[in-house]
């Protein structure tokens, strides 16, 4: 199974837009797949003992045991804030961590795709995420996109860029035999 992970918790986010076009190309190709959107993380997520797995909430426990643990490969979408990657999805994986540790990510094989407004499509985000998988034993695909310019690609809340919709499923093509 693979799952989607869109990796902001901010409202009517592109990310989601993104991630809603990786769901609707894998459903095509009938490949499992289930979207787990930050924008649903759970309001226990964050108390003062979220880094102890022993304190974890079921509802979150409920998220790491549908989403993460059964994903053979996982597909994160990525947007750039700040030059980087989303705080809310580092302390999401460091959360996870704190419960079932090397069952969340190690041996798994990841796709990366960055949303940006620039020029850069994440790119510096993308390496940092990277370098943060690869600790945690996790194979990153090496072919990741960079999706720039995100508001000139898209029409009514829909991608209609056809060059990108390639670039995607051209991807998604590729990390299916990875």
């Amino acid at each position: 199974m693979i799952t989607i992970i869109s990796g902001t918790n901010r409202p009517n986010s592109r990310t989601s837009l993104i991630s809603s076009y990786y769901l609707s190309v894998l459903d095509k190709l009938k490949i499992e797949n289930l979207v787990y959107d930050l924008q649903n993380l759970p309001s226990s997520f964050y108390h003062p003992n979220m880094y102890n797995g022993d304190y974890m909430p079921a509802d979150l426990v409920e998220v790491q045991e549908k989403f993460i643990l059964p994903a053979d490969k996982m597909i994160f979408i990525v947007p750039e804030y700040n030059g980087t990657f989303p705080g809310i999805l580092k302390v999401f994986m460091d959360v996870l961590l704190a419960r079932k540790y090397k069952e969340n990510f190690s041996g798994k094989k990841i796709c990366l795709v960055g949303v940006s407004s620039g020029k850069a499509g994440c790119l510096r985000g993308l390496e940092g995420l990277t370098g943060a998988l690869n600790y945690l034993g996790a194979t990153v695909f090496p072919l990741k996109l960079l999706i720039s310019s995100i508001e000139t690609l898209i029409k009514e809340d829909v991608l209609v860029h056809q060059e990108t919709q390639k670039a995607i499923e051209s991807q998604l093509m590729g990390f299916i035999k990875f």
